[in-house]
């Protein structure tokens, strides 16, 4: 198709309508030079495609539910995340869709945020290897996806308006990598704008964004979609480089692009390239025949084997997996009604539900199975259902408590008001864990729950998130041993709420919130407070034991173009079979801005039978010891050490290995008239220059304040101070102003010609 010459065919109304929906799921058709529609349709995690995709219906067509994404990531599996992405893409097919709008990759900056559940992780490296494979699934059997929200879409108080004030370091570091990512190695076919500000400007019409750093230095080549009901300004939002606004028809703001372009405000040229983008994806959609079924049976198993893999063990003192006992009793109303996926637009109408209580009933044929609800349906407190669930667990061998954080408490649409479980479930679980030592609680929710009122009364914790329309089976596999859990946790799990990094900083007011942990989110912050948490990121237990051994890099000393590989061998030291999941942080010794003290730079899962060995290796690129340094404006590598910390979790180190990394990059100096001392010094060309010069200010210095080193501390009747390590951290103009005898030039006209030499003038 030669699209430059279809736009030259088409007129300025039908590009106008072209760049704005026909209706809640379609593009506009162009009938008359026979351009067709697209559809589109909610996911991340499914296919919620409505019967008529021209009207508004709140039912959709029956598809897969596969776990949220909070499950899916802690799976850090990616060619399972790629096997779902193709799952997907055959049911698009099937119900004719040609956008799958996800997945999610935004950052989890607090827990309380109501769409944690459709976000990957509080770490961008870990997000955007989960959103880059699932699209790679998705695209790669001819079907579109639409990678969001783009970005600092991190809470849903005021999140059509309000401004996420990031530092652009911060947010080059923390929460655009993921999108990066997922851009570079995938290339969606659509990005779906944020309903949010960043830093004062709506993110549908943010040229720093959209243009600059998504199309033009990431090389993005689809289409830019809004958010529904995102836009506010429609023209500003095209010169931005928002493609196409969602939903249609809006026939006032087709009038508004025509007019722009007629008055001139509007460049025709800016409309037709939104307009080359959206034809692109348009009849790229029409590449792939939307015909045929879905194997119903074989994705239910699919969704059923992710679940498993993402739930993750976060506590067994032996219980754990099920064997001989005679009598459970099956205690919480998620039992018998599934909580497997959370409220809002990702909502899918499933296939089929396996029900746990009934699952349970098929894994254990030979014990008695008796069930109480435990809590109702609402917020209500009820001590008769307590009474009648500590009756049924006293008379057990164990009990299995299924708690799910309910909708009213963790949705789309609303941010959560606390960490905790209801109060009723709180109660229920501190019951009959008094009365019952071997309970077992598995928990349905999207995001961390705080656990401190309970968790040392109770013999294991499975945490089974929302875990798709399968995932009754997928706890009876675990609670039962037919599979042994490997999955670990994408989000550190606090003690309390008072501890998260955004505590102070959220959700913000009077139109804005200041991200003012700045880098420090999840773990980062966790690391460098020395805080306690109730589970750390990366945790998840096993039935079985692995030792980490021979840490081995491909070179003790390298150059960033090259990068390094680190290996580690890996044991099944337990009885049976299991999988690991090895990470390898890098810990940079000494750097020239404040880094975390640790930061995910690589994973992979294994699988070991009893007694197996097998060497896991893992390559780092030059952006795994690379941070953006705001001055320079780009990604940055430093000569020096960096610790490779491979462990089974962020606070579980298993083996250190140091290796030495010389920098290739010919940085610009940035010196200016504002430089410290120590910034002076700290530069190569600085130093070259200025370094006579501060040798005999050091001298001058040390004579006018305070003698020989050991003498300066106030004990030869000086001032009683370091003064050059007070003078380091002054700009050059000022510390010259007490040094106008030794140095008579002028401080301004000397710092200026010391800048000169320096900038080659």
């Amino acid at each position: 198709m030669d699209i430059q010459s279809l736009i030259a065919q088409m007129t300025l109304e039908e590009k106008a309508a072209l760049c704005t929906g026909a209706s809640n799921w379609t593009t506009t058709p162009v009938e008359r030079l026979n351009i067709p529609e697209m559809v589109v349709s909610d996911g991340p995690h499914g296919v919620r495609r409505v019967p008529n995709v021209h009207e508004v219906a709140a039912t959709s067509l029956p598809a897969t539910c596969f776990p949220t994404a909070s499950c899916l990531a802690s799976t850090w599996d990616v060619a399972l995340i790629r096997q779902l992405g193709e799952a997907l893409a055959e049911e698009c097919i099937a119900l004719n869709v040609d956008v799958l709008l996800g997945p999610g990759a935004n950052m989890k900056r607090s827990p309380l945020g109501g769409r944690n559940f459709e976000y990957f992780s509080e770490d961008p490296y870990l997000a955007g290897e989960m959103a880059a494979n699932m699209i790679n699934g998705v695209q790669g059997k001819g079907v579109g996806t639409s990678l969001k929200h783009f970005t600092a879409n991190n809470q849903e108080f005021q999140r059509f308006s309000i401004s996420a004030e990031v530092d652009e370091r911060t947010l080059r570091e923390i929460y655009l990598p993921a999108f990066e990512k997922a851009v570079k190695e995938a290339q969606p076919w659509t990005v779906m704008c944020a309903y949010n500000k960043v830093n004062g400007t709506f993110a549908s019409q943010h040229d720093t964004l959209l243009n600059k750093i998504l199309k033009e230095e990431w090389g993005f080549e689809g289409l830019v979609v809004s958010d529904w009901g995102a836009v506010r300004d429609r023209v500003a939002a095209l010169q931005g480089g928002l493609d196409w606004e969602m939903p249609g028809p809006q026939d006032r703001r087709v009038k508004e692009v025509i007019a722009a372009v007629q008055s001139g405000s509007l460049d025709e040229a800016v409309l037709d390239e939104s307009v080359r983008r959206i034809l692109r994806i348009v009849y790229k959609a029409q590449e792939t025949p939307k015909t045929g079924e879905f194997d119903v049976d074989a994705h239910h198993e699919l969704a059923r084997q992710i679940a498993a893999e993402g739930m993750v063990l976060l506590k067994n003192n032996g219980v754990l997996p099920l064997k001989d006992q005679q009598h459970i009793a099956v205690i919480g109303r998620s039992a018998e009604q599934a909580h497997f996926q959370g409220g809002g637009s990702s909502h899918i109408n499933p296939t089929k539900v396996a029900v746990p209580f009934k699952e349970l009933q098929a894994q254990a044929s030979n014990a008695e199975l008796t069930y109480a609800a435990g809590y109702p349906a609402d917020n209500s407190f009820r001590p008769e259902m307590i009474d009648e669930a500590v009756t049924l667990a006293q008379a057990a061998d164990v009990a299995i408590l299924y708690i799910a954080l309910p909708t009213f408490k963790e949705s789309e649409g609303y941010d959560r008001a606390d960490l905790d479980l209801t109060e009723q479930q709180v109660a229920l679980i501190k019951a009959v864990a008094k009365v019952q030592p071997q309970t077992v609680v598995v928990l349905n929710n999207g995001a961390p729950v705080a656990m401190g009122d309970w968790i040392d009364g109770v013999a294991a914790v499975l945490e089974g998130w929302m875990m798709g329309q399968a995932g009754g089976g997928a706890i009876a596999d675990v609670l039962f041993g037919r599979v042994n859990p490997s999955g670990k946790l994408a989000e550190t799990f606090p003690l309390k709420l008072a501890d998260t990094p955004a505590y102070l900083n959220w959700p913000g007011g009077a139109g804005v919130v200041r991200y003012g942990e700045g880098l420090f989110i999840g773990y980062r912050y966790y690391d460098t407070k020395e805080m306690p948490v109730q589970f750390p990121f990366g945790y998840g237990l096993s039935y079985t034991s692995f030792e980490y051994s021979n840490p081995q890099v491909s070179a003790a000393t390298f150059k960033d173009v090259d990068g390094v590989t680190v290996s580690v061998d890996v044991t099944n030291t337990g009885s049976v079979a299991g999988k690991e999941i090895v990470q390898v942080y890098v810990h940079d010794q000494v750097a020239g801005l404040v880094r975390p003290f640790k930061e995910l730079k690589g994973f992979a899962k294994v699988a070991l039978e009893p007694g197996e060995t097998k060497t896991v290796s893992i390559a780092l690129d030059f952006r795994a010891f690379a941070y953006y340094h705001p001055e320079y404006a780009q990604w940055i590598t430093e000569d020096g050490a960096f610790d490779l910390l491979i462990g089974a979790s962020a606070t579980d180190i298993r083996q250190n290995v140091t290796v030495n990394l010389e920098s290739t990059l010919d940085l610009p100096c940035i010196l200016d008239k504002e430089s410290t001392i120590r910034e002076w010094m700290a530069d190569p060309r600085g130093r070259a220059i200025f370094g006579p010069q501060y040798t005999q200010m050091e001298a001058e210095a040390r004579k006018a304040f305070g003698g020989e080193d050991n003498e300066r501390y106030g004990t030869d009747g000086s001032i009683g101070m370091d003064i050059m390590e007070m003078f380091s951290d002054m700009p050059l103009v000022s510390v010259l102003m007490f040094q106008k005898d030794a140095l008579p030039a002028h401080p301004e006209d000397m710092v200026a010609g010391l800048l000169a030499q320096v900038h080659g003038q």
